[in-house]
């Protein structure tokens, strides 16, 4: 049976979303690379809704953080496809990563 308890604001990492240069270096040797760079799209700009319109069920699994005071809540049947969201709160960008 699965319970649900709060963890500490320090289990959330949160990370500064910066404009990283794309690679060009090609896979090292004894290194299989599975998707393809990009491959698996991150998620931009977000929009969000209100619990009672997000259509989850009571028992959906989320990654919730709170910035600046302000709560969200990723659903992670969506992170498992996309992993990454950036997002941003007022002045604060960070990155959301499953």
């Amino acid at each position: 049976m699965f319970t649900s308890r709060a963890l500490p604001s320090a289990a959330f990492v949160l990370l500064v979303a910066s404009a990283l240069p794309a690679y060009a270096e090609p896979t090292p040797p004894g290194v299989m690379q599975l998707l393809p760079r990009n491959g698996i799209p991150s998620i931009d700009n977000p929009t969000f809704v209100s619990a009672d319109e997000a259509n989850l069920p009571g028992d959906a699994w989320v990654l919730g953080v709170v910035v600046d005071g302000r709560p969200r809540a990723y659903s992670l049947n969506l992170l498992n496809h996309h992993e990454v969201v950036n997002d941003r709160v007022g002045e604060r960008a960070f990155a959301a990563v499953w």
